[in-house]
Order: C-alpha cells, then sequence, then structure tokens
C-alpha cells in the first residue's frame, strides 16, 4: 500500500489574517486534510525578518493565528499544528542548505527585490536568505506538495534546486523534490484600492485588505470602495479590468461558483448591486468565524496542547532526517 503523501505549509504571525490568506491558502489546506498527511506550521522564525514589525507582540500574534487556523476549519485531529521556533531542526538544517545554494539563485528572488526596496536600509540579511529557511522547512519533513500562492512558487522551486544539489553531492536521492500547489482562482487575491498588488497584510494601507477580523461595517464600506472601472459590466479580463476581475475571483472563492457562471448570473447587473451581493456573502462567512475565534483565544490551553502534540510529531521527523543529513556530511562524532 502507498504510503500518504506529505503537505507542508505555514503562514507568518505578522499580522491580522485577510481574506487572500484564506482563498489563497487555507481554504486548501482544509480539503487536503482528507487524503495526506499535512503538517501546518506557525512560522515565526520568518517573522523576525523585520524585527521592528513583530516587536513586543509575536506571543500574541502566534496565539491568534493558531486561533484563527482553528477558526477556519483545520482540524488538529486530521493536521499536525506546531509552532516553528520550537522546533530548533529547522534553523540548524536551514544553516546546512546555505551551503548549497549560490549567490546568483538567491540574487533572483523576486520577494526580496520587491521587498528590499520599500524597506532600503532596513532590509536584513535574514530577509535576504529566508527563502533557505523556507527550503529547509519543506524538506525536513520529505514534503511531497506546498501549496502556496503564486508569489511564494519561486520558493518552492528553490528548494527543490537546494535538494537536487544536495542530491547530487551525496550521489543518493537523500531529499523529495517538492511541488507547489497552486489554486486556479483566489491564489493571488489582489488589494481592493491597488489591484496591481496581492491583499498583503504588510501593506501600509489597509482601505484595500478584509481582515479575518474586520467589523461587518468595515467589510461593506472596503467592498463598496473597491476600485473598478467606468464601463459598469460585470466580466473577467485581468489585465483589462483587474479590479472587477479581482472581485469576480473573491466572489468565485467564497461561493464556488465558476467566473462563467458569475458573469453569466450577473449581465446586466450594476457593479454597485454585485458589490453589494459580494459583501453579504463575505460578512454571512466571516461572522461565523469571528464567533468561533473569540472561543478558541480564550482557550489557551487548548491552543497549548495542540502545539505540543504538533511539536512533538515534528520533532520525531525532523531530528531523525537532520541526523542522517549529520552522518552523511561527517558532522557526527560517531
Amino acid at each position: 500500500m502507498e504510503s500518504q503523501k506529505t503537505v507542508f505549509s505555514g503562514i507568518k504571525p505578522t499580522g491580522d489574517l485577510n481574506i487572500g490568506h484564506y482563498l489563497g491558502a487555507i481554504k486548501q489546506w482544509l480539503k487536503l486534510q482528507d487524503n495526506y498527511q499535512c503538517l501546518f506550521c506557525l512560522v515565526n522564525l520568518h517573522a523576525l525578518t523585520i524585527p521592528e514589525n513583530v516587536k513586543g507582540k509575536l506571543r500574541k500574534q502566534s496565539y491568534d493565528l493558531l486561533a484563527l487556523y482553528l477558526s477556519l476549519g483545520l482540524d488538529p485531529k486530521r493536521s499536525q499544528i506546531f509552532l516553528q521556533s520550537d522546533n530548533y531542526f529547522h534553523p540548524y538544517l536551514a544553516w546546512i542548505l546555505s551551503c548549497f545554494v549560490n549567490m546568483g539563485q538567491m540574487n533572483r528572488m523576486t520577494q526580496f527585490k520587491e521587498k528590499s526596496v520599500e524597506l532600503k536600509q532596513k532590509a536584513t540579511l535574514a530577509l535576504f536568505d529566508y527563502p533557505v529557511l523556507m527550503a529547509a522547512d519543506i524538506l525536513l519533513y520529505d514534503t511531497d506538495y506546498v501549496p502556496v500562492g503564486q508569489d511564494q512558487k519561486q520558493h518552492v522551486e528553490l528548494a527543490r534546486d537546494i535538494a537536487e544539489r544536495f542530491n547530487s553531492f551525496c550521489q543518493q536521492n537523500f531529499f523529495k523534490l517538492p511541488l507547489p500547489l497552486i489554486q486556479e482562482t483566489g491564489a493571488k487575491i489582489r488589494d481592493l484600492q491597488n489591484p496591481s498588488k496581492k491583499m498583503s497584510k504588510s501593506a501600509r494601507e489597509s482601505n484595500g485588505i478584509i481582515f479575518i477580523l474586520d467589523t461587518k461595517e468595515n467589510i461593506y464600506r472596503k467592498i463598496r470602495k473597491a476600485v473598478t472601472d467606468s464601463e459598469n459590466q460585470i466580466y473577467y479580463q485581468p489585465e483589462k479590468k483587474p479590479g472587477i476581475s479581482n472581485l469576480i475571483e473573491i466572489y468565485s472563492g467564497f461561493t464556488n461558483l465558476s467566473i462563467k457562471d458569475i458573469e453569466k448570473k450577473y449581465q446586466g447587473i450594476s457593479y454597485d448591486a454585485f458589490k453589494n451581493d459580494l459583501a453579504d456573502i463575505i460578512w454571512g462567512f466571516l461572522k461565523e468565524i469571528q464567533q468561533k475565534y473569540q472561543e478558541n483565544i480564550q482557550n489557551i490551553k487548548l491552543l497549548n496542547e495542540i502545539l505540543d502534540e504538533g511539536l512533538e510529531y515534528s520533532l520525531n521527523i525532523a531530528q531523525k532526517k537532520t541526523n542522517e543529513v549529520k552522518k552523511i556530511l561527517g558532522l557526527q562524532r560517531n
């Protein structure tokens, strides 16, 4: 009997989750729980790449993120959920893997280019080499699939390249070569005010972002003010109509209706009516999630039990894999 395939993914606890995280990642995770061995990580070491953003609040944000994971449907009975910083094999393997990646590859990482322009002198070395830590996160568990958004696909490809280089070095198929899992729709939900950029918790302006814990009033206001165009015709064409196309993707993500079905349903309907319906759909979903979150965040004992169980599971696998790496490289004393 073929062993169950492994899925690994994670989100940084650096700010409030938004609907882009849900539609682009977490919604996909929920489906994977039934058929794969899933590990979902609160990647708080990655959160330190810009220390000022998490100073004095990283611990709380980590618990908040776990509570939201559970509220959105992640099931600790079907998935392993753990805190990255609890498992010291992640940064250990990252250092070793950094010896198998060249500067040319790292310089081609588009996210660093974009963020370093924004941060200028505040850009850290960790921001530059965090894709190597991400590779360690993935490769430690012989991961088969990594559910990511389009913007993270390049990092999964880097993990594959590093794995191939290590495998060539030791002349054996030691690391599995992971594959990205990207949804056809919802993989990169755009900012409501600037559809040329993804909806990001790190954005300076929050009017283009719908957070999972947003109030009803804020959700309706943000949807109504979402950038569209003057044509007032609802159809999907991202290059010509990025604003309304983004709203159609969001509608599809929350209703599971195809883009063609949405276009047909709203033929001849105004943007205002479409936006109002979309706001109703989003709030109808998030209202229940917010109620569950308030229950979960108050049960710290349960949250710690989930993290402890996930840590025990991840440590068993990570320690074995790391010891094998050490043996190959001559890093063990015996």
